[in-house]
């Protein structure tokens, strides 16, 4: 096998390779779990405790409910929700009654939720009622043909579930009127599926867990295609990594982690819900990481010792006026992912929490995790670390040749947890694909001699913003269809709070387009974190003698 230089900076007791066959699927590693720590507390939410064995049992209940609509082996189920103890619930059942769960944004609007549903062919979907007016807009054009409508309070019981619910519908308003005839409430289904038994079909470690779906740099999104035996993979190797550090928490101590990352993207997915699931760990749900003060409010009630985030929050609560009403002295691991982690965040969380900012990379075709730096480092390096175990990973040129040490090519990526290609797309598969089983990230890196990576540029025109990819295309299609709009481009400028931000150049065809227009135009068709921060009207598009517009042009002319 190629030569792993990395492995000398593995820390002691973490090994080089991980056993994934020790699961035949995700179903099997939760079930373990269900049974091994059912009276441990799985999820914290709003100060209500759900154990693993409520989760066990809510989760069969609503298996076997899904089952009943007649769905088949391997049909797909969406999932659109915050982070609530549904999420978990519903993710467990899907899998267990042998469906694909795929996850969707709450945020999308109802063109990029259309898109989804039918590139996917859900035929079901389980949707937070603060956002079931975005399905009723695009429903008719999709395969859905069963709804599940949860509500906030749905798991907190009694008087206080009724509480809440009341306030988010009444007095915050955020339940927008809809329609959905048909609609089964998430209550409703537990209770009915609690009176059959789930059948349960053989799941193997080839079989689609989940779809997850990412950007293209074509500008359409596509759904990396992710078997059971990736994200067990995937947890095997994170839970291998964090060892050094979570070895230390004290055994009369439950490991407990921060889940303030949404549970849709695959960070969250896999290295909050699965690993703690797969460690028996309290994990506490943070349904919105924007509102800081609520954050820290919820984290000043508990012992936590991982925290998994992203620049931008450390960023935020690091600088936040109550910080310090938290007490963050038995914090082990704080992984950095999503996006580049600033040196100057990674300082300012170690002086305030004595916990370093371990920066990882991964991307939703790797599970996601690829590398990350060792979680007894002391000091931020401002690499991404090292290959996981298990993983090989390499820079190439464009004719996939590996670069000599030190010199830039793109980041290509071999292991258990790298997906089986992009959902029904194989010309697209084949363009990331090398011909040894290598993915093609589409990051430029270097790797140096002692096999620590980091990132230089980035081969596509992607924008990262805070942690979530923005491809220009699908910004200028839906631009380019508003009248007025002769020509337009996007670009990704530096952006202190979210490291990138999106910047959209229009060449008018009619003087009466202002500002104001196109924001409006761009709120309804594209979520929050794809619209444009920097709006700029211009004569011309800089283009290649072949009409190609130079982006890059577009980015240096700030």
């Amino acid at each position: 096998m190629e030569n792993r230089p990395w492995l000398a900076a593995y820390p002691q007791g973490v090994p080089a390779d991980i056993d994934a066959s020790q699961y035949h699927s995700l179903v099997q590693l939760m079930e373990e779990s269900f049974v091994k720590f059912a009276a441990r507390t799985a999820y914290v939410f709003m100060g209500k405790e759900v154990s693993f064995g409520e989760t066990d049992s809510l989760s069969r209940a609503f298996a076997a409910y899904l089952q009943g609509l007649g769905l088949a082996k391997g049909d797909r189920v969406a999932i659109m929700m915050p982070n609530v103890p549904q999420y978990p619930v519903a993710v467990a059942a899907i899998l267990r009654a042998g469906f694909v769960v795929v996850n969707v944004n709450p945020l999308y609007t109802p063109r990029e939720l259309e898109h989804q549903l039918k590139d996917s062919g859900s035929k079901a979907i389980i949707i937070i009622e603060n956002f079931a007016n975005t399905l009723q807009q695009c429903i008719a054009a999709t395969p859905v043909k069963h709804v599940v409508l949860a509500s906030m309070g749905d798991m907190l019981g009694g008087a206080k579930g009724a509480l809440v619910n009341y306030v988010v519908r009444k007095v915050k308003k955020m339940v927008p009127a809809y329609s959905l005839p048909g609609a089964v409430r998430f209550p409703e289904a537990v209770k009915q599926g609690s009176r059959s038994t789930v059948r349960k079909p053989e799941i193997k470690g080839d079989d689609v867990a989940v779809l997850q779906y990412t950007g293209g740099t074509t500008g359409v999104s596509k759904g990396a295609v992710l078997l059971h035996r990736n994200v067990v993979a995937n947890v095997l190797q994170s839970e291998a990594w964090n060892q050094p550090m979570m070895g230390k928490v004290p055994s009369s101590e439950q490991p407990t982690g921060v889940c303030a990352l949404p549970l849709y993207h695959i960070f969250a997915f896999t290295v909050g819900m699965m690993l703690s699931m797969r460690t028996g760990a309290k994990l506490i749900l943070i349904p919105n990481p924007r509102d800081l003060p609520a954050v820290l409010k919820e984290l000043s009630k508990y012992k936590f010792h991982t925290f998994p985030a992203v620049n931008t929050l450390f960023n935020g609560l690091a600088n936040h006026p109550d910080f310090n009403k938290v007490d963050w002295s038995n914090l082990k691991v704080s992984v950095g992912g999503g996006m580049a982690v600033q040196g100057a965040v990674a300082k300012l969380w170690l002086e305030k929490t004595g916990c370093p900012v371990c920066e990882g990379y991964g991307l939703s075709e790797t599970s996601p995790s690829a590398s990350c730096n060792p979680v007894t480092s002391t000091e931020f390096t401002g690499t991404i670390g090292v290959p996981l175990p298990s993983t090989w990973m390499k820079c190439i040129d464009d004719e996939g040749r590996e670069v000599p040490q030190g010199q830039p090519g793109e980041i290509a990526i071999k292991g258990p947890q790298v997906m089986a290609g992009y959902w029904q797309r194989p010309d697209e598969t084949a363009k990331v694909m090398t011909a040894d089983g290598y993915f093609k990230s589409g990051d430029i890196g270097t790797m140096d001699a002692r096999g620590y990576f980091k990132i230089v540029d980035r081969k596509k025109d992607m924008v990262l913003v805070s942690g979530f990819n923005v491809y220009p295309n699908e910004v200028e299609d839906v631009v380019a269809m508003l009248p007025g709009v002769a020509e337009c481009a996007v670009v990704g400028v530096p952006d202190e709070k979210t490291g990138e931000a999106v910047k959209l150049v229009i060449v008018k065809k009619d003087a009466s387009l202002t500002e104001d227009k196109v924001r409006e135009y761009c709120k309804a068709n594209l979520t929050g974190y794809k619209q444009p921060r920097v709006i700029e009207f211009r004569t011309d598009l800089p283009k290649t003698p072949v009409g190609k517009i130079l982006r890059r042009e577009l980015r240096d002319r700030k």
